[in-house]
């Protein structure tokens, strides 16, 4: 005995492929988005976390019209073919700038951008659950966790403090302290400035380090890879350099 399925159904099920491979084919950009929305939070204190669970985020310093004025820019596309509307949220609670992405259903294609203007003399840290963050131009200590994406710094010179789940962590800096880890990607910082202390681990990912000319007390570590130390070296030296990889080849050297 057999069944015969229905029309609409079989109709149904065609348009749900077809859309799927367009979705696949084509996935949403927030870089489409030409009308992005705009937003300023008043922010109490001098420190600012920025709260995300999936956008790429840039933030950087920026004269924002007032010193506790945090001023925001979204970009967000979004679709679903079987499911809830995709949205974005925004809110300032305290200290704490949260970023909510919701994009749940069925052939779900959904991407957001951030960039965030903070006063001058505010110490940051960012929480992004997956996206790279941008960041520059900050004197105050930094703290970036990311759990999924690269992380860029550059033009800082407070304390810098990078963390990356899953991804490359590049950094251009006259900060006296830095400290980088990631899980699984390369790790390229080029410093500025006589560094007090580096330290600098990447589970799976080659790494340099570019110094200026100084004397370093240098130790290094890798599981598999070449180690190349090209900067004078002294173990008594107040500049002290600390470079790890689990798999990855090893460069310490004099910037250019």
């Amino acid at each position: 005995m057999s069944r015969t399925v229905p029309v609409r159904a079989l109709a149904l099920a065609g348009a749900v492929a077809v859309l799927a491979a367009g979705a696949t084919a084509c996935g949403a950009s927030a870089d489409d988005d030409r009308h992005p929305d705009h937003r300023s939070f008043a922010l109490t204190g001098r420190t600012l976390t920025v709260d995300s669970d999936d956008s790429a985020l840039e933030v950087v310093t920026a004269d924002t019209g007032g010193p506790g004025t945090v001023r925001v820019t979204r970009w967000f596309e979004g679709s679903t073919v079987v499911g809830g509307t995709p949205r974005t949220t925004w809110t300032m609670d305290g200290d704490r700038l949260v970023l909510r992405m919701t994009c749940s259903g069925v052939l779900t294609s959904c991407s957001a951008r951030h960039r965030i203007e903070v006063p001058r003399g505010v110490a940051v840290k960012v929480e992004d659950g997956d996206g790279s963050v941008l960041a520059q131009g900050f004197a105050e200590p930094l703290t970036i966790r990311t759990g999924d994406g690269a992380v860029h710094v550059r033009d800082t010179s407070g304390p810098v403090d990078l963390t990356s789940g899953d991804g490359s962590v590049r950094a251009e800096v006259t900060s006296r302290r830095v400290r980088v880890v990631t899980a699984d990607g390369g790790i390229d910082l080029e410093l500025g400035a006589v560094p007090d202390r580096v330290d600098s681990q990447s589970g799976d990912g080659s790494v340099t380090v570019a110094l200026p000319r100084a004397v370093y007390r240098v130790s290094t570590a890798s599981g598999d890879g070449t180690v190349r130390v090209g900067v004078p070296r002294d173990d008594t030296a107040s500049h002290v350099v600390s470079v790890r990889s689990g798999d990855g080849d090893i460069t310490v050297r004099t910037a250019n």
